[in-house]
């Protein structure tokens, strides 16, 4: 087996959770952002989730639509996408999602303060 540096392990993420105050706040910045990920008939494929891991990335809160096509139901895809995504699912509204993910590598005027 390799042995990795520290330099080249990933950072084993911490689970967000968050509080209902939490949640209402980030409902109020995430009701004007538009959708920056769509699930179609496909599902949840490997580059709707690298598409929405790039978002949260930089963003830290992304919208996703869910299509009228998508395979798996709503809540299954929002609380999958949640864990694929290692973020937490702030709000499922029909077929919308909203997702939070702190960075703390983003400058601190760009970062969502709870």
């Amino acid at each position: 087996m390799k042995k990795q540096n520290m330099d080249e392990q990933e950072e084993i993420p911490t689970k967000v959770v968050l509080t209902g105050k939490d949640k209402k706040y980030l409902r109020g910045l995430g009701h004007h952002l538009d959708a920056k990920a769509h699930v179609g008939r496909e599902g949840l494929t490997p580059a709707v989730l690298k598409s929405t891991k790039t978002v949260l990335k930089v963003h830290e809160l992304v919208k996703v639509k869910l299509g009228q096509n998508c395979p798996i139901g709503k809540k299954e895809a929002a609380e999958q996408l949640a864990r694929e995504t290692e973020s937490a699912l702030v709000q499922l509204i029909g077929k919308t999602v909203i997702l939070y993910r702190p960075n703390k590598d983003l400058p601190k005027d760009q970062r969502i303060t709870l």
